[in-house]
């Protein structure tokens, strides 16, 4: 896209002639060839998908089957609640057998709502191909919008869903960057991908570049990644793009980390809490570019993904295209399966993974590796030692903290100075712990620190919106008991006034009858004129009188 249709106005390029360095860090044996130099395989369809409901930092979706019905592939079989949530696709087509709780990757080895599908083997599709989308045509907005209905995240781990990073529209965006660097030991998925792929990576950089409006869009890798720097070179040659740039990083871990790349190709440094747009910089994982061209320009959403199996635990180490919800067991076995010396079981690499007490777990969007270890291959830590203060850890820190005291502070839960020292600027890369001479399990104590946080947080939110809806509670009755007082008082207001309005009326009433009896009584003395009447009528008045006196003759009284 030409500079004419920028939305915003043009800042000063980015110059990348000069790389900087962030504190710390560690070099550290790869131990990927064996994978990186092989062709990906596909892992087939299991008997069974257990697709998890939050793949995604937010809310988890709502589940929009129930067991007993049919689903064909790429059917929504959740939905997206809130912004920071995207839907759920089935993987391949079957029949959904469970809703219900099963163990999902996570540290903790806590259960999360999954649907759990039986495959038909068929992998059949609900709809036909849909036509590709002309992306330069496209509103960006559009973009947003298909890119979160195919379910997107960011792939490299944190799960951050993708649309709502390229909907940003608050503040210019200086820099795209497409993240290609695997830092960590072992895990070689993105690399393959690029080798294999790169036309992919490449299509999907220039459609998030459309949405974003960048000054820049640069795709960093690691120096030791020769075959894809080349393979993404040639893609940018056919495809006749110069606006992208292909840039090495040394291969320092972490240098893969967000703020640690950003930090080494621009000198920036994202704020504490903050996010790199805030710097005008947006960073996307290579998987993730992928996924993005193949929702726009195949129309499909994320029902899959790359995942490194691997270790001296692994008969055959590979690199295998999964569907979600596959089981690692399914997993291990197409590649090989177990060695007899196989130790420990392991989501992620040897410095952020963690181990899992089960094989049936299910892949996920953000898994990008399985690690089967031996004990001689990673020997079990010994027992931790008290601190003898060296200082190695805060030497290595690459997010320039102060590990001892974030240690000291969390190991007495002391989480509000913890918090003074920047506890959730960590990013659990684990280069503390590998250095301390004293074994001690400094990440464990950060992650268990930040939890308990969390936890403090969601329950003051919450005793706070019971304390708000108590003080409501209370206003109200408060009200509608002000409102029956004056109610009270406007009725005893209107009876006093319709007394004496009664008491007016009684006696105009007992006036009027008054003046009748005094009427009747002159009447009753007024002597009457009988000289023109017969003896019989005469006699007749006078009986009539004497009854009205109570007095009548000829009777025995």
């Amino acid at each position: 896209m030409t500079d004419s249709g920028n939305i915003f106005k043009r800042t000063r390029v980015m110059s990348f002639d000069h790389l900087h360095t962030f504190h710390g860090g560690l070099q550290l044996p790869g131990h990927r060839d064996i994978t990186a130099n092989r062709p990906i395989s596909h892992a087939g369809i299991p008997p069974l998908l257990t697709i998890p409901l939050q793949q995604h930092i937010g809310d988890p979706g709502e589940c929009l089957v129930k067991p007993g019905d049919a689903v064909c592939k790429g059917q929504i079989i959740a939905t997206g609640p809130g912004a920071f949530s995207v839907p759920v696709h089935a993987s391949s087509s079957g029949t959904v057998s469970a809703v219900e709780e099963r163990l999902v990757p996570h540290p903790s080895g806590i259960k999360e709502n999954c649907v759990v599908i039986e495959t038909d083997g068929r992998d059949s599709s609900a709809d036909e191909a849909q036509d590709a989308i002309d992306y330069l045509q496209t509103e960006p907005e559009k973009l947003c919008e298909l890119v979160q209905q195919a379910g997107i995240v960011g792939m490299g781990g944190a799960g951050f869903p993708t649309g709502m990073k390229l909907c940003n529209r608050k503040q210019h965006i200086e820099l795209l960057l497409i993240n290609a660097v695997e830092c960590e030991p072992y895990i070689s998925c993105d690399n393959r991908l690029i080798q294999e792929r790169a036309n992919e990576v490449i299509e999907g950089a220039r459609i998030m570049r459309h949405g974003l409006q960048p000054d820049s869009c640069i795709i960093a890798v690691e120096d030791n990644m020769g075959a894809a720097e080349q393979a993404l070179k040639a893609a940018l040659a056919a495809a006749s793009e110069t606006a992208i740039q292909v840039i090495r990083v040394p291969d320092i871990y972490p240098s893969g980390g967000e703020r640690q790349l950003i930090r080494i190709l621009t000198g920036r440094e994202v704020p504490g809490q903050g996010f790199p747009a805030d710097i005008g910089i947006v960073c996307q994982n290579v998987g993730t570019a992928a996924a993005v061209y193949n929702a726009i320009a195949r129309r499909q959403p994320l029902l899959s993904r790359i995942v490194t199996v691997t270790g001296e635990g692994i008969a055959q180490p590979r690199n295998l295209e999964c569907l979600l919800g596959t089981p690692v067991s399914h997993l291990v076995t197409a590649a090989g399966g177990y060695t007899k010396g196989v130790e420990r079981l392991l989501i992620g690499g040897p410095m952020m993974g963690y181990a899992v007490q089960s094989d049936t777990i299910p892949v996920t969007k953000t898994t990008n590796c399985v690690l089967a270890v031996t004990r001689e291959e990673m020997p079990a830590p010994p027992p931790a030692q008290p601190c003898i203060r060296c200082g190695k850890c805060t030497d290595v820190c690459p997010a320039d903290l102060l590990p001892q005291q974030l240690y000291w502070y969390a190991r007495s839960n002391n989480y509000d100075i913890a918090q003074d020292y920047n506890l959730f600027d960590c990013i659990e890369c684990g280069c503390c712990a590998y250095v301390c001479p004293s074994h001690i399990p400094l990440v464990q104590y950060y992650r268990h620190a930040k939890t308990e946080i969390w936890t403090q947080e969601a329950q003051k939110q919450a005793a706070d919106i019971a304390r708000r809806r108590h003080e409501s509670r209370l206003s109200r009755l408060q009200r509608i008991k002000q409102e029956r007082a004056e109610r009270m008082a406007r009725k005893k207001q209107a009876l006093a006034g319709d007394n004496g309005s009664k008491d007016a009326k009684k006696s105009a009433i007992q006036a009027a009858l008054d003046r009748v009896k005094h009427k009747k009584e002159q009447a009753s003395n007024t002597p009457k004129n009988t000289d023109n009447l017969t003896v019989e009528q005469q006699r007749m008045i006078a009986e009539a009188d004497a009854r009205r006196q109570n007095k009548q003759p000829g009777s025995n009284n």
